[in-house]
């Protein structure tokens, strides 16, 4: 069972920050997904979504907070948190060959894995 925290950092106008997967991404190449990955031995999910975020985006996170875990199957469980993006601080896009800030209905329109959009079917109407 793989377990990786994920990140839905959104800004002012309620848009969430994704990443586009290098098209060789050992894992969903080429789609659009949420910044994250498998948490390290002995890491609590808030720790590994909290280094994660700096690997990933040179970001430190003000307040994750964990908004739901999503199981997919026996195969993986997910830790969803959320958080807003400090507009005083950059993002440095470290991994993945882009990111953009989505609306809900943008973000639904991408193409992403069918478990991305579950997270993301989720949190409409709800923040």
């Amino acid at each position: 069972m793989l377990f990786r925290p994920i990140i839905l950092l959104f800004d002012s106008k309620k848009r969430i920050l994704l990443q586009h997967r290098t098209d060789d991404a050992p894992t969903n190449p080429g789609n659009w997904s949420f910044f994250g990955g498998a948490m390290e031995d002995r890491e609590t999910p808030d720790v590994a979504v909290r280094r994660e975020c700096l690997e990933e985006l040179n970001y430190s996170l003000e307040n994750p907070r964990l908004i739901m875990v999503h199981k997919i199957e026996d195969y993986e469980t997910r830790f969803v948190f959320m958080d807003e993006y400090d507009p005083s601080k950059s993002l440095e896009l470290l991994e993945g060959q882009g990111m953009g800030w989505f609306s809900i209905g943008e973000a639904l329109k991408l193409g992403m894995i069918k478990v991305d959009k579950e997270v993301i079917e989720y949190i409409k109407g709800k923040y």
